[in-house]
């Protein structure tokens, strides 16, 4: 009875139940304000685990098919946080939305109860401790975020929505092989009935572990979540469902579940490295997200849709995430663990400005958005800070970051500096210029008919400026321990 009154409960139950009810009542006009309700439920019970852990430690629950410690913890937090905020956005954005005739009240209730559902997913995913359900957390993960992409049922959406299912079910398939080949090596040193696939037990015993079968779960692993991530070169889904999906849904995708994928290669990796001699993990890690860091910069040169030009910033940031957590050491997973945390809040917050912009302008194209200062200064000022914190101007978050990331860089693979460089380089001069005139050029729009939820876009971009200039003691505490875990 204990264990279904935990806060392990309540943050899984909570957004499970939401999905339900709201699969029922989406489409009615208090629909919105139940979404929110939901999304602060689950952040209330995100944040009594949270206090939890830091006051006892790692915690397991549900016969230690559940697992919390300092490397999921805050990510478990930073997801209920932003599901929260995002549900805020969307309030007045689907307003709009159904307004325009584009949400109908089939699409909402769709919308509404798939929107819960995935974050019920995201953070099942992370509390596991469980490789197999794993697993099936981020193959669900999948089957929403598909559903919630093709909301609009135009043939656009439908398209990146199949294109989404087909890229990421070959990927979420090549995890699975790797799972079972994760298993197998286990069960050799564990036995069938000792739990195979729990991290924990997996981690105490990786050292003893057969090296040439983790060699190839890793591969198979890496790639099969690496798609997840949005790495290159398997990262085709990800410009096409940010751009035709509803923005809150790009919001949730870059601020989350790229996280979520990522953190399931951090486990892998912790348990490949314990096992082999050499470091294989972190050298893949370096190679692919370099190659992600370089080709998303040039890509985004080219791009005319304004969400797919942010979604390609993702597959950069996502690329610079993994190459530091590829280098290893303190230092790096530290800038990893706090890049992935800015960056959740600068580039949701950057997807709720544009998520406004288009709506003034109705359209996507950058070339059409003009004069947001003159419309709205609120959006305009949201979008143009956004676009420099996520760019590395001091003194964000996102310029303490990097310039770790650098600096590590410099010491242990010095090759990869002046590439890192470039990329960066080239992306501050695409967005910035293309940023610039949306913000500030002469315009005709007229204001929304309900203004927008600009509150999340604020409190996103403070906290994204004081990590750059404050890391509050006990997340300092929480990266250093979960830098520890992941090692390398």
């Amino acid at each position: 009875m204990s264990e279904l009154l935990s806060p392990f409960s309540f943050v899984l139950g909570v957004p499970l139940l939401g999905g339900a009810v709201l699969a029922l009542f989406g489409h009615r006009d208090r629909a919105m304000e139940l979404n929110v309700a939901f999304s602060a439920g689950t952040f209330l019970a995100a944040c009594v685990l949270t206090a939890q852990v830091i006051e006892h430690g790692p915690q397991f629950a549900w016969d230690e098919e559940f697992y919390i410690d300092a490397l999921n913890v805050f990510l478990v937090a930073l997801t209920a946080f932003v599901g929260l905020t995002t549900s805020m956005f969307s309030r007045p954005y689907m307003r709009i939305e159904r307004d325009h005739g584009k949400m109908t009240p089939p699409r909402l209730r769709l919308y509404h109860s798939m929107y819960q559902l995935f974050n019920f997913t995201m953070l099942l995913a992370l509390m596991t401790n469980n490789l197999g359900i794993l697993w099936v957390a981020m193959e669900a993960a999948t089957l929403t975020t598909v559903l919630l992409v093709s909301v609009y049922r135009t043939a656009a959406s439908l398209e990146a929505a199949w294109k989404y299912f087909i890229l990421c079910g070959v990927g979420i398939a090549q995890a699975l092989f790797g799972t079972v080949l994760l298993y197998m090596a286990a069960e050799k040193v564990i036995g069938s009935s000792g739990g195979a696939l729990l991290w924990t037990h997996l981690d105490a015993v990786k050292t003893q572990l057969d090296p040439n079968i983790i060699t190839l779960a890793f591969a198979f692993l890496f790639i099969g979540y690496g798609t997840k991530v949005g790495l290159v070169p398997v990262h085709n889904w990800l410009p096409d469902a940010h751009a035709e999906g509803p923005t809150p849904v790009s919001a949730v995708l870059s601020g989350l579940l790229l996280n979520v994928a990522l953190y399931a290669i951090l486990r892998c990796k912790v348990l490949t490295d314990g096992a082999l001699d050499s470091p294989l993990a972190g050298r893949m890690m370096i190679g692919f997200g370099l190659l992600s860091v370089v080709a998303a910069a040039f890509l985004l040169t080219r791009q005319k849709d304004v969400k797919r030009m942010f979604a390609y910033s993702s597959i950069e940031h996502m690329g610079l995430m993994t190459f530091a957590f590829g280098l290893g050491g303190p230092v790096a997973n530290f800038a990893g663990l706090l890049h992935m945390t800015v960056h959740s809040l600068i580039k949701s917050a950057i997807f709720f400005t544009v998520g406004h912009a288009t709506q003034k302008a109705g359209t996507q194209l950058m070339d059409e958005i003009r004069g947001l200062i003159k419309v709205n200064p609120p959006v305009a000022w949201g979008l143009m800070l956004g676009a420099l914190a996520i760019l590395g101007m001091p003194p964000f978050g996102v310029f303490a970051s990097e310039f770790l990331i650098l600096t590590t860089a410099m010491r242990q693979q010095p090759w990869a500096t002046p590439f890192l460089l470039l990329a960066l380089g080239v992306a501050f001069a695409s967005v910035f210029a293309r940023v610039q005139p949306m913000v500030f050029g002469e315009t005709t729009l007229k204001p929304l008919a309900h203004p927008p939820a600009l509150i999340p876009v604020f409190v996103h971009l403070a906290l994204g400026l004081m990590l750059g200039l404050y890391i509050p003691p006990y997340l300092d505490a929480w990266y250093r321990e979960a830098a520890r875990m992941i090692g390398g």
